[in-house]
């Protein structure tokens, strides 16, 4: 079908059945939950548009560790001297249209133009507000970088003319550059672009490895084992960047998307030495308001027994160094 996504072709695993993917928790609801919902929807307040001015341009390159939030999933890491950017959205609607479906209530932190060379770029999965092939096919023409995803989404980008990457089964690794690897890690979600491809191709969390030490990058889940399992493998995360948003209502939302308090609690079960926030503010998917996130999270933290968690949420476009 035009809008669904090649199928992947593999062996079978203990979560892939030769046809579709599934997760060790937590199943997401199907199309009855998708009709409850859309007939009890109970919306928060959400502004029109907001036009703010972008953050500063982040600095070429940094020898250490340095994160910025530019928007919805996508956060520009700095680490080892490379440039890894996750889920890059530049794009002003999160749909299979121009025309229709979720428009951005705000423009991205960081002018695209502002960016230094990308070296890397971490696709968490294939819902159009993860990626996105108009902002891939930019970035590819400007810096070439390498793109690392699930099983299965390379042959949508070659599809769309986007190569130079690879794909990754959970718990695979590769090497990004001399001292700089990464690896693909559970989630909790599900994937699919159009009506016949759910599940067709993997979702996945990422793990950097450097001499500045380990992050995390979550994308898309829910709350599950998997959190304690990451931690095992990678028992000194130095950075953990978390979804704090598109969880409303629970009763739907619960099995992919985690809330506030289970992204703290997720905080708490990887064990990093610090947290940052992400997944809210940019699009309107759920039934939260704009606000609610940062404000629950800011909440939870000042309720929180000393000593609090290190856990950041930052500003459309604000950088700060990791120490």
């Amino acid at each position: 079908m035009l809008l669904s996504a090649p199928r992947y072709r593999g062996p079978v695993s203990d979560h892939f059945d030769g046809r579709r993917f599934h997760n060790f928790a937590a199943a997401p609801r199907g199309f009855a939950g998708i009709l409850r919902w859309a007939a009890t929807r109970r919306r928060g307040v959400w502004r029109r548009r907001r036009e703010e001015p972008p953050g500063a341009a982040p600095p070429r390159r940094v020898a250490d560790l340095r994160v910025t939030f530019v928007n919805h999933a996508t956060v520009l890491i700095q680490t080892a001297g490379r440039n890894i950017l996750t889920d890059p959205v530049w794009s002003e609607r999160v749909s299979p249209v121009s025309w229709a479906g979720p428009r951005r209530v705000r423009p991205p932190g960081i002018r695209f133009d502002d960016l230094p060379q990308i070296d890397a770029v971490l696709i968490s999965h294939n819902h159009y507000d993860h990626l996105d092939l108009e902002t891939l096919a930019r970035l590819s023409r400007r810096d070439r970088p390498w793109i690392v995803a699930g099983l299965g989404v390379r042959a949508l980008l070659a599809r769309h003319g986007i190569e130079n990457g690879t794909e990754l089964d959970w718990w695979q690794s590769a090497d990004l550059s001399r001292g700089l690897s990464v690896t693909s890690v559970p989630a909790q979600h599900f994937s699919g672009r159009g009506f016949t491809d759910r599940n067709a191709t993997l979702w996945t969390g990422f793990v950097l490895s450097g001499s500045a030490g380990d992050v995390f990058f979550a994308g898309d889940t829910g709350y599950g084992p998997h959190f304690a399992a990451i931690r095992e493998r990678f028992p000194r995360l130095r950075l953990a960047i978390l979804p704090i948003g598109a969880y409303r209502p629970e009763w739907f939302m619960g099995p992919v998307h985690v809330d506030p308090a289970q992204a703290l609690q997720a905080f708490r079960d990887l064990g990093a030495s610090t947290g940052l926030g992400m997944h809210f503010g940019t699009f309107e998917l759920t039934d939260e308001g704009e606000e609610e996130p940062p404000r629950e999270i800011a909440r939870l933290l000042e309720a929180a027994p000393e000593p609090k968690p290190r856990f950041w949420v930052l500003g459309f476009g604000e950088g700060r160094d990791v120490l």
